[in-house]
């Protein structure tokens, strides 16, 4: 699990390349997590031929609905983009705690702190 604070005017695919060279994923078996998933899954704030282009370039599977204005009809696993609730649930639950959804805290690195512990224990 990965977070990337931004500004709140600011889009989210802004934060994708940092918020990638976070991630690990956990290898089954021993062996060091791999840097890279075999797949990304995100919401129409993340379509663009740019994003699309540097997943594939490294390797990655975007899995990313086409904006309605896109032409050119791209085949994707929905199935797969339906596992996606799973973060939207996470991000609902999250704001259920005052202190995140309003932001008392000064610092981003508080902020931040107290997002990862609340992830921690809404998924215990």
């Amino acid at each position: 699990m990965a977070f990337v604070l931004t500004p709140g005017e600011r889009n989210e695919k802004a934060a994708l390349p940092e918020l990638m060279g976070k991630g690990a994923v956990k290898r089954p078996g021993p062996g060091r997590p791999k840097l890279r998933p075999r797949a990304v899954v995100g919401d129409r704030g993340y379509s663009g031929r740019a994003v699309r282009e540097d997943l594939r370039r490294h390797g990655i599977s975007p899995i990313i609905p086409q904006l309605r204005t896109e032409k050119a009809p791209r085949l994707m696993d929905w199935g797969l983009y339906h596992e996606r609730n799973v973060v939207e649930r996470l991000v609902g639950k999250l704001k259920e705690y005052r202190r995140i959804a309003t932001r008392y805290d000064k610092l981003a690195a508080s902020y931040l702190a107290f997002v990862q512990l609340a992830a921690i224990r809404i998924w215990l």
